[in-house]
């Protein structure tokens, strides 16, 4: 009986939140004046994702980037100055976006053109399934109560990262999938994970180039971070076919620096630097072809 007892004190409160947590409601905590439960939707299991239009040139053969702002809806990322991350990057990406289409000849498209979440399982599909060939996500980064720390820095998938997203890719239970126009579905895993990893290999030693480029091609213009090349284990890198950058573009905490990139002529000097280094990587990429 005294065991039963204390199994129902733990058990009680257990199952008065999984209640709650089943009915969708949330539980009041006066103390800390906000719910234990946030309701946070989420696209379907297996559901179609709606493809961003892609601008420019009508002609397939013309390069595709996506540009991806980083966070939004719910999700704001990071904020300083009286900004958020969602919203400054938003503004970014979409001055690239003009300049980009304003010079011609390479075609673009969004992950988000306005304040929606999505998933960064999306993000790298959207990218997939319009066939790009470059992606670039746009994020502003922070450093808390160091208000002086500034710079921007360009982040490439690390090498690690990279071998256990192709094998991860190439492992999937249903392998209908096209890497660099090879269809793969049905083959040997053994096989595919070997040309994955080669892909994966492929598109990182781009990623690279084009960080360099953007490092290059900033010059004067934009202000980078000591190390400005640097390379981790990030999710929305991982398509494996794809060359991808995330581009922190300086710290929404310190003042001077967030005021700058939500200006006029902040963010027209961030297209134009990027808008170079897309240019330079894809008439490289021309030539090497």
């Amino acid at each position: 009986m005294y065991r039963l007892q204390i199994l129902a004190l733990f058990m009680v409160p257990l199952l008065v939140l999984a209640g709650a947590l089943a009915l969708g409601r949330v539980i009041p905590v006066p103390v800390l004046g906000r719910a234990y439960v946030v309701q946070v939707p989420l696209p379907e299991p297996g559901a179609e994702i709606d493809l961003p239009e892609v601008l420019g040139p009508p002609d397939s053969t013309r390069p595709l980037v996506v540009i991806d702002p980083g966070h939004g809806g719910h999700d704001p990322g990071a904020s300083g100055a009286g900004q958020t991350e969602k919203t400054l990057v938003l503004a970014l990406a979409r001055a690239l976006r003009d300049r980009l289409l304003e010079e011609g000849g390479i075609r673009v498209a969004m992950t988000r053109s306005d304040d929606r979440f999505l998933a960064l399982t999306e993000r790298v599909e959207v990218t997939r399934r319009l066939n790009a060939d470059l992606f670039v996500s746009i994020h502003a980064d922070s450093a808390g109560e160091r208000q002086e720390v500034s710079g921007a820095s360009i982040y490439t998938l690390s090498d690690v990262a990279s071998s256990e997203a192709a094998a991860r890719f190439a492992a999937r239970e249903n392998q209908a999938d096209v890497i660099n126009g090879v269809d793969i579905s049905g083959g040997d895993d053994a096989v595919n994970a070997i040309l994955v990893e080669l892909s994966q290999r492929r598109a990182s030693q781009a990623s690279t180039e084009f960080a360099g480029l953007i490092v290059r091609e900033g010059g004067e213009a934009l202000d980078f971070h000591e190390q400005p090349l640097r390379s981790a284990a990030l999710a929305v890198l991982r398509a494996p076919d794809v060359p991808s950058v995330l581009f922190e573009s300086g710290y929404i905490t310190n003042e001077a620096e967030a005021a700058r990139l939500s200006s006029a002529k902040g963010q027209q000097a961030f297209a134009e630097a990027l808008a170079r280094a897309i240019r330079v990587f894809f008439a490289r990429a021309s030539v090497a072809g």
